[in-house]
């Protein structure tokens, strides 16, 4: 048998509403500086004590609450935002719900003091665990004030669950910060504990509230967004791939004006960066996505901070497009850093010294190997650069050979639409008259380039891998040499299932493959930059990549195996290269401005003043 259904007393299902959006001092700095938004403020001050638990104060200059209205603020479902079912199909402010004020009044003692614009008297309002206390008349300014005393002082059992105090004023100050940056037309100021910790201008600049919130630093890695997609709008700036940071800590979305929390908006972002910073590192943005407000649902949450989108796909393409196309345009090179992090010796920086003691002799001057006189890589008359002994080469145009051209084979591109690309000035011609000088090659890895008064280290398989990957990505064929013998490449059933569902995408890619018994695939044919050691590696490698990527939503799933083909096809770190192969590969490298970042994220320079060699050297 049920049990008797009871209709709930006003105190309990207030106390049960309030549950929902009242979960700590800063949910109730988010509501009520929203209302300050909507209100129409200007200038918006934010006063909290003892992390907010204890005492909240909020003043703006918006226009203020009718003494007729003053009531209704604290009744569940009054609002000034909809009146009907329909306008929840196009929300334009943050707050509609109507359930904010009326939480906050039922587990907390607040006091309203505002005047509405026009009104010769101002009201001062007071209510505490949801019961009126007082309505008066009261002098002050156009617009309104709110104090919030003792949250959860009727609810124990709630106030147990409230961190520390500098636990609680952090995640206010977390509220304040977004916030400010979401409406850099609003002069924000934030008093902690007595003491001022923010102040935004409010003059409309959003590059000046970021530098306010997140400071100097974060601001000056920051590249302007701006892109248009269909009858969508993307503006805010995203970091330079040389300021990634190692959470996603710094990256703000917002959906005309509103913070949100976006898979779809998150995954475009990161994609975007995809071949700019290295895995494990992720970029920071403020953006802001302007679009009709009947193509977003904000009626997902009670706090308003999940939103659904009517089509994710448009939406992907206007965050991932628009980044893009804003880090492809940037030129910014990795800048060694030489601030101490530690007080350490010369040894410390270098490595552990070894034990010495009276019967160890050390050589310090002893002869280094010469380099083996079979050379891995050689150069040929009229060649850019390094060319394998074998005949997957990194193939150049020379008129003067009669030899046949490598065949060629189709590639399609996946079916995507892409948006129109947005007009980018790069002055690359400039870039073949860069005067340099090869001062030589560290560690067989590093080449180091001295041009005007710096000097650049060059990784270069980074730099080979990343000019090979270009030059997959720009031909609408691709150049493939055909194998002498077939290559069996035995695999689990998995990679063997994944390969032959995708062999269509691997022929694309310049790999004609084909199944070879039941858990093998016979591959006949790879892209002419890849050595015919690497076949069955690089296979394998492709079949995990696609059995990790099985519901991938990027853009091209071809770049996955361009990258992998573009590593095994470049020199690698430790391989000796002759002078003259050297500096063939450093000017072609410099003719190429974009390539600053291998495939897999990793810088291709770092560059070294000649101010920070003699700094260190105490000569400035």
């Amino acid at each position: 048998m049920l049990p008797k259904i009871n209709v709930l007393p006003k105190e309990v299902y207030q106390l049960i509403s309030a549950g929902e959006v009242v979960e700590r001092p800063s949910s109730i700095v988010k509501e009520m500086i929203e209302n300050s938004v909507d209100a129409g403020a200007t200038k918006i001050t934010l006063e909290i004590k003892n992390g907010g638990s204890t005492y909240i104060r909020i003043t703006d200059d918006g226009c203020g609450i009718e003494r007729s209205e003053i009531k209704k603020v604290f009744v569940s479902h009054a609002t000034s935002k909809i009146s009907d079912k329909e306008d929840l199909n196009a929300i334009s402010t943050l707050g509609f719900r109507g359930e904010a004020m009326a939480s906050i009044g039922a587990v907390a003692k607040v006091e309203v003091l505002t005047r509405a614009k026009g009104e010769q008297m101002g009201t001062r309002y007071e209510v505490q665990g949801g019961e009126e206390i007082s309505l008066d008349d009261a002098g002050c300014p156009e617009g309104t004030t709110i104090v919030v005393r003792d949250i959860f002082y009727n609810t124990p059992a709630r106030m147990k669950f409230l961190k520390k105090d500098v636990t609680e004023g952090n995640a206010v100050a977390g509220v304040v910060d977004r916030m400010a940056i979401s409406h850099p037309e609003i002069s924000f100021r934030f008093i902690r504990d007595g003491k001022q910790t923010l102040v935004t201008s409010g003059n409309g600049e959003l590059k000046s509230a970021i530098y306010s919130v997140l400071g100097r630093e974060v601001s000056d890695g920051l590249l302007e967004v701006s892109y248009e997609y269909e009858n969508m709008k993307l503006t805010g700036f995203a970091s330079k791939p040389t300021a990634s940071r190692k959470s996603r800590a710094m990256q703000f979305f917002f959906v005309n004006g509103r913070l949100v929390k976006s898979a779809t908006a998150m995954a475009a972002l990161e994609q975007a960066y995809k071949n700019y910073i290295m895995v494990g590192r992720f970029p920071m943005c403020v953006l802001n996505i302007e679009l009709p407000p009947a193509l977003v649902d904000v009626n997902v949450h009670p706090a308003k901070i999940e939103v659904r989108f009517a089509n994710e796909r448009p939406v992907f393409d206007l965050i991932y497009y628009g980044v893009k196309t804003a880090v492809e345009a940037d030129r910014t090179v990795k800048e060694a850093d030489f601030s101490p992090k530690t007080d350490t010796n010369l040894f410390d920086n270098i490595g552990s010294a070894p034990k010495i003691n009276s019967h160890t002799t050390i050589d310090f001057f002893r002869k280094k190997e010469e380099p083996p006189v079979q050379q891995t890589f050689r150069t040929q008359p009229k060649q850019d650069f390094w060319v394998r002994e074998s005949s997957s080469s990194y193939s150049v145009t020379d008129t003067d050979n009669t030899e046949a051209e490598p065949k060629k084979a189709e590639i399609v591109q996946p079916e995507i639409k892409e948006p129109e690309p947005q007009s980018i000035t790069v002055d690359e011609d400039k870039t073949d008259e860069i005067d340099f000088r090869l001062i030589g090659e560290a560690f067989k890895t590093y080449l180091i380039v001295e041009i005007k008064n710096d000097l650049y280290f060059i990784d270069k398989h980074a730099a080979h891998e990343r000019m090979n990957y270009e030059r997959l990505k720009a031909q609408s064929t691709v150049e493939v040499q055909m194998l002498l013998s077939p290559v069996a490449v035995n695999m689990s059933k998995d990679e063997y299932n994944i390969i032959c569902e995708h062999l269509e995408l691997l022929k694309q890619c310049g790999f004609e493959a084909e199944p070879f018994g039941t858990d093998a695939v016979l591959v006949r044919s790879v892209p002419s930059l890849v050595g015919t050691d690497s076949v069955k590696d690089l296979i394998l490698e492709i079949a995990q990549k696609l059995l990790e990527h099985k519901t991938d939503i990027t853009p091209d799933k071809i770049d996955w195996i361009y990258h992998s083909a573009s590593c095994r096809g470049a020199v690698k770190g430790g391989d000796y290269t002759s002078p003259y192969e050297q500096e063939l590969f450093v000017k072609k490298l410099l003719s190429m401005p974009n390539i600053r970042f291998c495939p897999h994220g990793r810088p291709v320079f770092i560059k070294i003043s000649e101010y920070d060699i003699e700094k260190q050297f105490g000569r400035v």
